[in-house]
C-alpha cells in the first residue's frame, strides 16, 4: 500500500465511530472506542485546566508567570521556560538523510534525541518564512520528502472514506505554500436541549458534529438531517429530526505548529490566569486539558483546532486523518459512521480493513495506514517555519504600522489608553527549553524548536467574544459558545475571517466581537478615521 496521508484540515477533527443509538432529549452520543479521541463527540464533562485538578501538567512553568509571553507588540518575553531532561544518543532515530539530520531528528518514539547534552540557550526568534524550507528540526531533504507525503493524494485503496472531506492534506494547507491556511471549510452540525437542571446543553447531530462533504458511494453521503431516505443503508429508520445548529469551520495555518505545541501548559495557564487581572475581570480565557492519544490519553492543555481539541500533532494528525479522509490508523482505529448508520468494512461500502499490522512492526495494529504516516505528518508540521511578516509592507508603510501595532496593544479612548486586542491577541510568546518532556511523556521539545520566541499574535484558549458557533467538542458543555483565539500570524493571506469564513474584511471581523470583547470593540468604535486605518495596516502586514 502506498504511504497514506492526512487532511490535517481543520480543525480539527474527531474521533472515533460512533454507536448509532441517539438520545435527543440531553445526552449526546459517546464512542464506543475506549481509546479513541472525542474531538468529534460533544462531551458533558468540563475539561477546564485547574491547579486543583491535576489534570495536567505545568511542563516547568509556574501558573501565575509573567515572563514566558508578552502582551507588548513592542517587546519580547524575558523568562525561560520548561524544565529539563538529559537526552541520550537515540539507537532509533527515523531514518535519517544526512549527517544534519542525525544531529536533530527524535526518536522514533520521540522520548530521545541524537544528541548528547541539552543545551539551556538565551531566547532568540522562531524561523519563518513562505519558502519550504525546515526550522532545523530535520534536514532539509527529510523535510522535502515529508512534505511530498503530505501533498499526497488517497484513493480508496489506499483507505480513502467511505466518508471524508479532501484526498491529501495539501487540499486544505496549501496557501501560500503547503501547511499554511486555504478556504476550505468543513461543516459541523447538531442541536441544543434541556439537561435535568434547565441548562441548554448542545447534542451531536447523528454520528457526532462533523458533516463529511464527500463520500465514496453515493449512498454513504452525509447531509445536515433530516434525512428521510437514510434507511437505504442497513434498512435502518429515516431521520427525520432537525439539527439546528449549524456552523462552517475555515481550515487553520499548521505552519509553525512545532512551536505552539513546544509551547509549556504552565505558560497557556499562566496567559489565562493573568487576563482577568489586566482587563478588570472583563477577559478570561479558558484552558481546557484534553487526551494525547499516543501517551495513553495523557492529559495536556489543548491549542490546536477551533475548538482547542487537540494538544499534540500527533494526535491531532491521526484524528485529522479518520475524520478529514477516512483512513484509520494506529491511533484511531474505527471507521467513521455516515449520520450514525455503519459503513465500514465490511458494509459493502469500505473494501480496507481496519485491522491492518504496520509495515515496520506486525505486533501494532495501524488500521489503513500501514505505513503510520501519521507520524510523518506530524514530523512535517513541526519542522515547518512560521508564518512571516510582511517585511515590504512594514519598510513602506512604517509610520502606520508602527502607530497600529500600538492600538493593538493599548486601546486609546477618551480616559486614557486602557487594554486592547493583545489580550487574547498575545504578540509574543516564549516556548519550553529544549529536552522539556511534554506530550504526557511521548514527545521531548528539539533544540530547533525550544526557547524560542514566536509572535503568534494568539493566545490558544477559548474565549466567549459572542462569535461561538454553539458545538461542543473535548472542553465539555461550558465550551459551547466559545472558539480558541485566532491566531494572527499570516492573516493577511486570508479572504475570509473569523471561524466560519464569513467576515469578508477586517473591519467587518473587529466590529463582530462581542461578549469579553465589548469594552474593545466599543473602543474602537470611538477611533478616529486616521487611527482605524493604522490598525487595519498593521494587520494587513501580518
Amino acid at each position: 500500500m502506498k504511504s497514506l496521508k492526512l487532511t490535517v484540515l481543520v480543525l480539527f477533527l474527531a474521533a472515533a465511530a460512533l454507536p448509532t443509538a441517539w438520545n435527543r432529549t440531553a445526552h449526546s452520543q459517546t464512542s464506543t472506542t475506549a481509546s479513541a479521541d472525542q474531538a468529534n463527540v460533544a462531551s458533558d464533562t468540563d475539561a477546564t485546566a485547574t491547579s486543583s485538578s491535576g489534570n495536567y501538567s505545568t511542563e516547568g512553568v509556574a501558573t501565575n508567570d509573567t515572563t514566558t509571553y508578552t502582551y507588548r507588540t513592542d517587546a519580547d518575553p524575558t523568562g525561560a521556560s520548561g524544565g529539563t531532561k538529559t537526552a541520550t544518543p537515540s539507537t532509533t532515530e527515523m531514518s535519517a538523510t544526512s549527517e544534519s539530520d542525525a544531529t536533530v531528528m527524535p526518536a522514533e518514539d520521540g522520548s530521545a534525541y541524537a544528541i548528547t547534552a541539552c543545551p539551556t540557550p538565551a531566547p532568540t526568534a522562531a524561523p519563518t518564512g513562505f519558502d519550504n524550507k525546515t526550522n532545523g528540526m530535520v534536514g532539509q531533504a527529510t523535510f522535502d520528502a515529508d512534505r511530498v507525503t503530505f501533498e499526497e493524494v488517497d484513493v480508496i485503496a489506499d483507505g480513502l472514506g467511505p466518508v471524508y472531506n479532501a484526498q491529501a492534506c495539501s487540499e486544505c494547507h496549501q496557501d501560500p505554500v503547503t501547511g499554511a491556511i486555504s478556504q476550505i471549510t468543513e461543516l459541523r452540525a447538531g442541536h441544543n436541549a434541556t439537561d435535568a437542571y434547565g441548562n441548554t446543553i448542545f447534542v451531536d447531530a447523528p454520528g457526532g458534529s462533523l458533516i463529511n462533504d464527500r463520500a465514496t458511494n453515493s449512498k454513504a453521503h452525509e447531509r445536515v438531517p433530516p434525512l428521510y431516505t437514510a434507511g437505504i443503508i442497513g434498512g435502518g429508520a429515516a431521520i427525520t429530526a432537525s439539527e439546528g445548529v449549524r456552523t462552517f469551520r475555515t481550515s487553520l495555518n499548521t505552519l509553525g505548529d512545532g512551536f505552539v505545541e513546544a509551547i509549556a501548559d504552565g505558560t497557556l495557564v499562566a496567559i489565562a490566569n493573568n487576563q482577568p487581572g489586566t482587563t478588570g475581570g472583563e477577559i478570561q480565557g479558558q484552558a481546557i486539558s484534553v487526551p494525547v492519544l499516543e501517551a495513553g490519553n495523557a492529559k495536556r492543555v489543548a491549542r490546536f483546532g477551533w475548538k482547542d481539541q487537540h494538544a499534540s500533532l500527533l494526535s491531532f494528525s491521526g484524528d485529522a486523518y479518520l475524520n478529514e479522509i477516512g483512513i484509520t490508523n494506529f491511533l484511531v482505529l474505527k471507521e467513521n459512521t455516515s449520520l450514525g448508520r455503519f459503513v465500514g468494512f465490511g458494509s459493502g461500502f469500505d473494501p480496507v480493513p481496519d485491522n491492518q499490522p504496520c509495515d515496520a512492526n506486525a505486533n501494532i495494529i495501524c488500521g489503513e495506514d500501514t505505513a503510520q504516516d501519521v507520524k510523518v505528518f506530524a514530523r512535517f508540521m513541526r519542522a515547518t517555519k512560521a508564518p512571516p511578516r510582511d517585511q515590504d509592507i512594514i519598510n513602506k508603510y512604517l509610520a502606520d504600522v508602527t502607530a497600529g501595532a500600538q492600538i493593538f496593544a493599548s486601546m486609546p479612548t477618551p480616559n486614557g489608553p486602557t487594554f486592547s486586542c493583545s489580550v487574547c491577541h498575545v504578540p509574543s510568546i516564549l516556548t519550553a527549553k529544549p529536552c522539556t518532556v511534554i506530550n504526557g511523556g511521548a514527545f521531548t521539545v528539539p533544540t530547533a524548536l525550544g526557547s524560542k520566541i514566536i509572535r503568534p499574535f494568539g493566545d490558544f484558549l477559548l474565549h466567549d467574544v459572542g462569535t461561538g458557533d454553539g458545538i461542543v467538542q473535548n472542553g465539555g458543555q461550558t465550551t459551547r459558545r466559545k472558539v480558541r483565539t485566532a491566531p494572527l500570524w499570516g492573516v493577511r493571506t486570508r479572504t475570509r475571517l473569523m471561524h466560519d469564513g464569513a467576515s469578508l474584511t477586517f473591519s467587518e471581523a473587529i466590529l463582530r466581537h462581542a461578549g469579553e470583547a465589548t469594552s474593545v470593540i466599543n473602543n474602537y468604535k470611538l477611533l478616529t478615521a486616521t487611527q482605524k486605518r493604522q490598525l487595519i495596516t498593521f494587520l494587513e502586514s501580518l
